[in-house]
């Protein structure tokens, strides 16, 4: 899925304040993570994931592999902060921070 740089702008804006939801460690992406992301992308919609992984380049590799395997579009990427979304389809008003 791809956004428009006005909604990039306008996802960014509500990611300032969230806190990152799952933490990507050195194991790499597994099912648990997959799974947790998921369940957070259908909860939330937007988040935020962090990634402690020392080397770049994996990193940037890690982030991409996630946002594909969950269907997931990467707005931003700052330092070891990357922000997904994708839309739920059907978004819980008190949980989603699209809809708060």
């Amino acid at each position: 899925m791809s956004l428009t740089s006005e909604q990039k702008k306008h996802y960014r804006t509500i990611g300032h304040n969230l806190n990152p939801l799952v933490m990507v460690a050195g194991k790499g992406l597994t099912e648990n993570i997959q799974l947790e992301v998921d369940r957070a992308l259908e909860d939330h919609e937007l988040i935020k994931v962090k990634f402690a992984v020392g080397d770049r380049e994996v990193k940037k590799q890690l982030i991409k592999e996630l946002a594909e395997i969950v269907e997931a579009t990467i707005v931003q990427e700052i330092g070891n902060i990357a922000l997904l979304y994708r839309k739920a389809e059907n978004p819980d008003p008190r949980l989603s921070n699209l809809l708060r």
